[in-house]
C-alpha cells in the first residue's frame, strides 16, 4: 500500500508567520507517518510549510501514484486549530487534484472534524472524527486486505451518497505506545536554516501531553477533547535524547495546551534531565493557577524553561468569569511575579472583543499589561470556533465571515460593544503603548545598573523617543473610533 501524507498549512500563505521565518514541523503528519510504517506502508511524505502554491503536490502524485492521499494537520498547533481559510482552500484543491490522480482522499483536521460533510461533498472518501493515529491504522488495514472499511470507528464518510457520521473512537491513554514522530521524512536543515537566520537559534516543537480538562468556553477541542493523557517522563526524555544527537537543536516548544498538568510530572522531568545531562532552553503554555500549585515554577526553570505563555486574556475579572476562565486577575500577578523571580520570562495571550465587555474592562486589561509588563503579548480579538458555548452564544451573527483568512486576520465577526475596527486598532495601539511602557522601564533600569546594559538594552531604551508619539498617535484614532 503506497501513502502520500501531506498537510495543509503552507506558511506564505500566512503573512505574519511568513515574516517571522520561525516555522515548526507538522507533527500531527509526522505522527501519522510513523504509525502508517508500523503496519509497512510506504509512506512518502509532501511537507508544504514552504511550498508556494497547493498545485505543487501534483509532481510526487504523478511521480509516486499513491493509493492514499492523506491530508492529516496538526492538533497541536494553535495556527492549524484556527481553521483559517487560505489553509482550508489550499486542502480542498489538494483533495480535488489527488482525485483526478485516481487516489483516495482522507483528511484528519479541527476544521475537517467541524465540517465533515463539506470536506466529503469536495470528493474525499473519509473524514477521520478526532484523535487518528488508531482509526488510521484500521481502516488502511482493512483496506490493503480489500475489506470494507465504511463501517469503523473515528471517521465519516459518504454510504449510497449519504453522509454517515461513525461513533467517535475513545481518545489514546497511553501515549507512549505511539511511535516517534517521522522526522526524517521532512527536511529538518530547510527548518534549521530559517530558524538560524531569522532568529539565531534552532527551536522544535514536541508534544509531551494531548487534551486539555479545562472548560474555556471559547476554547474548542475537536480532536481530543477535554481528556487530558500524559506521555511518561522517560518517554519524552528519550526522544529528546535521540533528536538532539540527529539534529542538535538549542530550543523547544512544548506545543501541549496545557504542560505539566499531571503532579509530579515537572519535578521528575527536572530531575531526569539533569540525570541525563540534557540541557537545552523551552518555552511552554500553562495556565496561571497551576504556576502557583507546589514548587511548579522553581521545577520549570531547573528543567531549563526561559519562557511561559499562559492565557491571562483580560484583566477584568469580570470577563474571565464570562469565558469561564476559572482564573483571577490576582493569580495572573503572582504567577508572573513568581516567574520573573526565577527568571523565566512571562508571555501574556490577551483576547479582546468578549460579548459583554466595556471600555472600563478594556482599560483593566491595558492596565495589567503595564503594570506587569510580561516578555511578550499576543493579543487577539475573540473567535468563535464550532462546539463551543461561544460559538453557540453568537453563531448567528456569522453570516458573512465564520473564520480568518490568516492569524493575523483579526476580524470581529459577531456585534459588540464597538464597531470591528475599533478592535483592529485597538490591537495596534496596545501593542505600541505595551513597546513603550517597556522602553521606560528599560531606562529605571538602566539608571539603576548601568553596568547591566548592552547593545539590546540601549535599543530597546532609545525606542522610548518613538513609541511616545507613536502611541499617542495610536490612541487619538481610537478614541475617533470609539465615538464613531
Amino acid at each position: 500500500m503506497k501513502i502520500l501524507i501531506t498537510h495543509s498549512y503552507f506558511l506564505r500563505f500566512d503573512p505574519k508567520q511568513w515574516s517571522l521565518q520561525q516555522p515548526y514541523a507538522p507533527l500531527g503528519a509526522m505522527y501519522a507517518a510513523s504509525v502508517l510504517r508500523k503496519i509497512n506502508c510506504d509512506v512518502n511524505f509532501h511537507d508544504t510549510m514552504f511550498a508556494e502554491k497547493a498545485d505543487e503536490v501534483i509532481e510526487p502524485l504523478n511521480k509516486l501514484k499513491p493509493d492514499w492521499f492523506i491530508i492529516y494537520d496538526d492538533g497541536f498547533n494553535y495556527l492549524t486549530k484556527m481553521c483559517l481559510t487560505n489553509m482550508r482552500d489550499a486542502a480542498f484543491e489538494m483533495i480535488q487534484l489527488a482525485k483526478k490522480n485516481g487516489c483516495k482522499v482522507a483528511v484528519s483536521s479541527s476544521d475537517s472534524t467541524d465540517h465533515s460533510e463539506e470536506y466529503l461533498n469536495r470528493v474525499s472518501d473519509v473524514v477521520f472524527l478526532g484523535e487518528a493515529e488508531e482509526t488510521i491504522q484500521e481502516l488502511i488495514t482493512l483496506d490493503k486486505q480489500g475489506q470494507n472499511w465504511q463501517h469503523i470507528k473515528g471517521i465519516a464518510s459518504k454510504v449510497d451518497k449519504n453522509v454517515v457520521c461513525n461513533a467517535r473512537r475513545l481518545v489514546i491513554k497511553n501515549l507512549d505506545e505511539i511511535p516517534f514522530p517521522a522526522w526524517d521524512l521532512i527536511d529538518v536543515l530547510q527548518y534549521k536554516q530559517r530558524w538560524l537566520q531569522s532568529s539565531g537559534y534552532f527551536s522544535i516543537n514536541m508534544g509531551t501531553t494531548r487534551g486539555c480538562p479545562y472548560k474555556c468556553n471559547w476554547c474548542a477541542k475537536p480532536i481530543y477533547g477535554n481528556r487530558y493523557n500524559s506521555r511518561s517522563v522517560e518517554n519524552v526524555v528519550e526522544e529528546l535524547s535521540r533528536l538532539k544527537t540527529l539534529y542538535q537543536f538549542d530550543h523547544v516548544w512544548f506545543c501541549d495546551d496545557i504542560f505539566g498538568l499531571k503532579q509530579g510530572w515537572v519535578k521528575s522531568f527536572a530531575d531526569l534531565l539533569e540525570k541525563e545531562h540534557l540541557s537545552f532552553k523551552f518555552k511552554i503554555q500553562s495556565r496561571v493557577d497551576l504556576l502557583l500549585e507546589d514548587k511548579q515554577i522553581a521545577d520549570l526553570a531547573r528543567a531549563g524553561c526561559s519562557n511561559v505563555w499562559v492565557g491571562a486574556e483580560s484583566g477584568s475579572q469580570k470577563i474571565l468569569d464570562a469565558m469561564d476562565k476559572g482564573t483571577q486577575v490576582e493569580q495572573i500577578y503572582e504567577a508572573t511575579r513568581l516567574l520573573k523571580k526565577n527568571g523565566i520570562q512571562p508571555a501574556f495571550f490577551i483576547q479582546f472583543g468578549y460579548p459583554g465587555e466595556t471600555m472600563q474592562d478594556i482599560e483593566q486589561t491595558i492596565k495589567m499589561i503595564n503594570d506587569l509588563l510580561p516578555e511578550d503579548i499576543g493579543v487577539s480579538v475573540s473567535y468563535p470556533l464550532p462546539s463551543t458555548k461561544f460559538y453557540e452564544q453568537v453563531k448567528h451573527e456569522l453570516v458573512n465571515k465564520s473564520n480568518w483568512s490568516d492569524s493575523d486576520d483579526l476580524a470581529l465577526m459577531f456585534k459588540n460593544t464597538y464597531q470591528p475596527e475599533f478592535y483592529k486598532q485597538l490591537h495596534r495601539y496596545v501593542h505600541k503603548n505595551y513597546r513603550k511602557h517597556q522602553a521606560l522601564d528599560t531606562i529605571k533600569h538602566l539608571f539603576k545598573s548601568p553596568q547591566k546594559s548592552n547593545f539590546i538594552t540601549f535599543k530597546r531604551a532609545a525606542s522610548y523617543a518613538w513609541y511616545v508619539p507613536a502611541t499617542l498617535l495610536e490612541k487619538q484614532k481610537l478614541n475617533r473610533l470609539r465615538h464613531e
